[in-house]
């Protein structure tokens, strides 16, 4: 991405967040900041291309122990609180307005559209003119008995031991789907974002599990929000060309796993 410009935020603790910027050829008509989900960074090229395009400076962050911010020695994608990540979230938005722009739209998708609107319900003095969902993480997709048994459990293990391994991952599927080498037409690094993604750990999920909980009670967000989904989910099966959707006349996309 040699025309991108790449900036180091410095977080508390020695830690880092990396924000990623594309500046629009023409005179801007705002911000965009786009927030990855689980297992993911920011390399969708074309979608950064499609804004600045539209006269928008496109701005993406990589989060603490993802992607580009991923140190040697670092547990990837792992926190034990959601709001750990509202530093480097202030830290970019600030980033962004020392830039020259008032007007900011957040993008997030998956795990990123958790974490945004608690980050936005927190910081009640924002900028932010809206918010753009694209499959976001607001449960799980399990049916309520194994939520509310398993959801006990991690509460218990995510305390007493944090990084207890509860999977090894998500299934290569899913990866397997977008990546050019594969089924998919995209090209990513698969160091910070490997087929199967990350081991999900016991700390992490508890933290996912009290930010749905949360949301679930419900935020007072008053800016407009547009939240997209897919119709069905394929994440539990082998490859099929169900994966990439266009069954049976529909677009069942496959909603991102993280």
């Amino acid at each position: 991405m040699t025309d991108y410009e790449v900036r180091t935020l410095d977080l508390a603790g020695d830690l880092v967040a990396t924000l990623v910027r594309l500046p629009a050829e023409q005179e801007t008509r705002g911000a965009i900041l786009y927030v990855h989900g689980f297992a993911d960074y920011f390399f969708q090229r074309h979608v950064a291309e499609h804004f600045t395009a539209q006269g928008y400076d496109f701005y993406a962050v990589d989060l603490r122990f993802y992607g580009r911010s991923l140190k040697d020695g670092d547990t990837p994608n792992f926190v034990t609180d959601l709001e750990h990540h509202f530093e480097e979230l202030d830290k970019a938005t600030a980033a962004i307005k020392a830039d020259g722009h008032e007007k900011l739209v957040v993008m997030a998708h998956s795990t990123g559209g958790l974490i945004t609107p608690l980050w936005l319900e927190a910081r009640r003095d924002h900028k932010v003119r809206a918010l753009v969902l694209n499959s976001p993480w607001f449960d799980l997709a399990e049916n309520q008995a194994l939520k509310t048994v398993g959801t006990a459990v991690i509460n218990v293990l995510g305390r007493v031991a944090p990084k207890a391994v509860i999977r090894n991952g998500l299934g290569s599927v899913y990866g397997q789907s977008i990546h050019r080498d594969h089924h998919g037409e995209w090209e990513f690094d698969l160091g910070m974002k490997p087929l199967n993604a990350f081991p999900v750990l016991a700390g992490w999920l508890r933290a996912i599990r009290i930010g749905h909980a949360r949301l679930q009670r419900g935020l007072g967000l008053t800016l407009p929000i547009l939240v997209m989904h897919s119709s069905r989910s394929h994440l539990q099966t082998d490859h099929t060309p169900a994966v990439h959707g266009h069954q049976d006349g529909g677009h069942d996309r496959l909603p991102a796993a993280s």
